[in-house]
C-alpha cells in the first residue's frame, strides 16, 4: 500500500508501521535539488525531527549534502582561502602535509561523512607507524581544524569534527645551549673563519638564522653602532623567500658590541676584496651572509655547515638555532631581566620568552629565594 500523506512533510506506510519525514535541502553545487527521507517509529518523533530540522534550515546550519572530498576541499582551500593571505613557506609546510600524509590517508573520504573517527584513527596510524612526534601531528591537526572550519563558515559543514578529536598533546623540546666557557671557546675556534661572522651574529645578538641570511648591509650602521633587523631570508623547499620578519616585534635595533662592530668591519672589507678580484663574476646582493663569489647561502646550508664545523672540533653537540638560546642564557646569567632578553630576541611578550626559556625562569627563582634568604640572616 503506498505512503499516506498525515501532515505537510510526513506521510505513513501501514505495511512497515513507519513514519517518513520528507527533508529539501535545496539545490547542490550543480544546480538540482536535494531531498532526503527519513524514517520514525511514531508520529511524535516524526515531528519532533522535521521541527528540528526546519529551526536548523531556519538558522542556516543545515547544510546541503554535496560530492566534495576532503582532497577537493583541501585543493579549494589552499588555493582560494588561504593562498593569497599565507607566506610561501607556510603554504609549502601545508602542501607537503596534504601531499605526503593527508591525501593518501583520507583524501577520498568525501568531506561531509568525514569523521572524528577518522581524524582520530588517522593521528594514531602517524604516530604508531610512521613515527611522528605528537607536536609533529599536532600541525596536521591544526591545518585540519582550519581547513575544516573554513568549511564550516561556508556551511558546507555543519560543525568541523576536530572539535570532537583528542589531539596529541605536544611538548616543549629540549633546549641545547652552551654556557660562557663553552660559548668562548667556539669564538675562539670560529675566529677568522667565514662563520665567524655567523657565529657573532647569532651568540651575541640572539639572531634566527633566517634573520641572518636577510641582513643587509645597508641595515647595519657602522657610525650609530646599530644593526636594523627588518628582514628575513627564507626556504620554502628548494625556493628561496625573501620576507618581513617573523612579527612586528621581531623588527628591532640592536646594538653592536666592539667585537662584533670589528667582525663586521672585516668581513665588508672580505668582501671588498673580492668583489675587486671577480669583477663581473662577483654577485652583488648587497648581503652579509654571502660566500667568496657573492652568492647568499641558504638558512640549511648555515645550520649544515655549523652542525659540521660543531662536530670537526668536538664540541658539544648544539644546533646554529642553539646560540640563540645560549644568548638568552647567558644574557640571563649577566642579570639581564626576561623583558630585555625578550626584546633583543624579538619576542612580542614577555610570556613567550617564559615559555620556552624555562630553565631561565628557574635560575631566576633560585636567585630570589637565596636573596631572601641572605636578607633573613
Amino acid at each position: 500500500m503506498a505512503r499516506k500523506k498525515i501532515e505537510p512533510n510526513i506521510s505513513y506506510d501501514e505495511e512497515r508501521e513507519r513514519y517518513y519525514v520528507y527533508m529539501d535541502y535545496g539545490v547542490d553545487e550543480a544546480g538540482s535539488r536535494v531531498r532526503r527521507y527519513k524514517t520514525f517509529p511514531n508520529l511524535n518523533a516524526a515531528r519532533k525531527a522535521l521541527k528540528e530540522f526546519h529551526a536548523e534550515r531556519a538558522v542556516s546550519q543545515s547544510v546541503t549534502p554535496r560530492t566534495l572530498t576532503l582532497s577537493d576541499w583541501l585543493e579549494y582551500w589552499m588555493k582560494e582561502v588561504i593562498g593569497p593571505n599565507r607566506a610561501a613557506t607556510t603554504l609549502y609546510g601545508y602542501r607537503k602535509i596534504i601531499e605526503n600524509h593527508l591525501d593518501p590517508a583520507l583524501g577520498d573520504v568525501p568531506l561531509q561523512k568525514l569523521t572524528p573517527r577518522h581524524l582520530q584513527g588517522y593521528y594514531t596510524a602517524l604516530m604508531r607507524d610512521k613515527g611522528l612526534s605528537p607536536n609533529t601531528v599536532r600541525r596536521h591537526h591544526d591545518l585540519l581544524s582550519a581547513a575544516l572550519h573554513a568549511a564550516v563558515r561556508q556551511d558546507i559543514l555543519l560543525r568541523s569534527p576536530t572539535e570532537r578529536v583528542e589531539p596529541p598533546k605536544t611538548t616543549q623540546p629540549e633546549i641545547g645551549y652552551y654556557g660562557p666557557s663553552e660559548l668562548k671557546e667556539l669564538y675562539f675556534l670560529a675566529q677568522g673563519t667565514w662563520l665567524e661572522v655567523i657565529v657573532k651574529l647569532a651568540g651575541s645578538l640572539g639572531l634566527r638564522r633566517e634573520e641572518i641570511c636577510g641582513l643587509r648591509w645597508d641595515c647595519v650602521d657602522f657610525q650609530q653602532r646599530k644593526i636594523h633587523i627588518c628582514q628575513a631570508r627564507t626556504a620554502a623547499g628548494a625556493l628561496i623567500v625573501e620576507k618581513e620578519t617573523k612579527t612586528r616585534s621581531s623588527t628591532r635595533v640592536l646594538y653592536m658590541t666592539d667585537d662584533l662592530y670589528y667582525v663586521l668591519k672585516r668581513e665588508r672589507a672580505r668582501q671588498a676584496e673580492n668583489r675587486l678580484l671577480l669583477g663581473p663574476r662577483w654577485k652583488d646582493t648587497g648581503l652579509v651572509a654571502v660566500n667568496r663569489t657573492g652568492q647568499p647561502y641558504s638558512p640549511n646550508a648555515l645550520s649544515l655547515a655549523f652542525t659540521r664545523f660543531i662536530q670537526k672540533h668536538h664540541l658539544p653537540k648544539l644546533t646554529l638555532h642553539g646560540l640563540r638560546h645560549t644568548f638568552a642564557t647567558v644574557a640571563s646569567a649577566q642579570g639581564a631581566p626576561l623583558f630585555d632578553i625578550g626584546k633583543t630576541l624579538g619576542h612580542s611578550t614577555p610570556s613567550t620568552t617564559g615559555r620556552i626559556y624555562t630553565h631561565l625562569l628557574d635560575y631566576n627563582h633560585a636567585d630570589t629565594l637565596d636573596r631572601v634568604a641572605q636578607a633573613l640572616k
